[in-house]
């Protein structure tokens, strides 16, 4: 098989090598375009996150899909399920609102707690932080497709695997004529 997807890349010419690589670059700019239009239509930095842990267990489990919506408009109720990012920390939390405080001057403030943990997060937070507040929201859970996100985790457990992936999905692009 390999040795026929060589032959294939030897006999092709110029001028289709650039075609390959033009419509290989055309698919990568499409996948971020549209990620970049989830992010406006959605307000959230991060419209789609795999969830990394079974601390959201019975609710969502390790490599569920989330599809997430960040309306700033609306207040941060008790009950919703959030992901929030932590000062110092580059992956998210995908955990539910267990109190929230909301002052007479406008500003909210809330406690988040994973379905499957026995204590809040308070020991998640930057030192010094017992709350969180509506800027330390990634987005809000609407949706969620079951187990779809294992691929993610594979991919970023076994870094050789994705590695491979890519270079097979690369020199399919390159080789293929259609």
């Amino acid at each position: 098989m390999l040795g026929s997807m060589l032959e294939e890349f030897q006999r092709m010419n110029k001028r289709q090598f650039f075609y390959q690589v033009l419509s290989f670059g055309m698919i990568v700019s499409s996948a971020l375009m549209i990620w970049k239009g989830l992010m406006v239509v959605t307000g959230s930095e991060s419209p789609i996150v795999v969830v990394l842990s079974g601390s959201m267990e019975p609710a969502f489990h390790r490599g569920d899909l989330l599809f997430l919506t960040n309306p700033t408009d609306e207040p941060v109720r008790v009950g919703e399920i959030v992901v929030f990012k932590i000062e110092g920390r580059d992956i998210p939390i995908v955990h539910r609102v267990l109190k929230v405080h909301e002052r007479e001057n406008g500003t909210t403030k809330f406690l988040t707690k994973g379905d499957n943990n026995r204590v809040d997060d308070r020991g998640l937070y930057a030192p010094g932080q017992l709350w969180l507040t509506p800027k330390d929201v990634v987005g809000r859970a609407k949706g969620f497709l079951p187990y779809v996100g294992m691929v993610t985790i594979m991919m970023n457990e076994y870094p050789k695997l994705k590695y491979a992936v890519l270079a097979c999905l690369g020199l399919y692009v390159l080789i293929h004529r259609e």
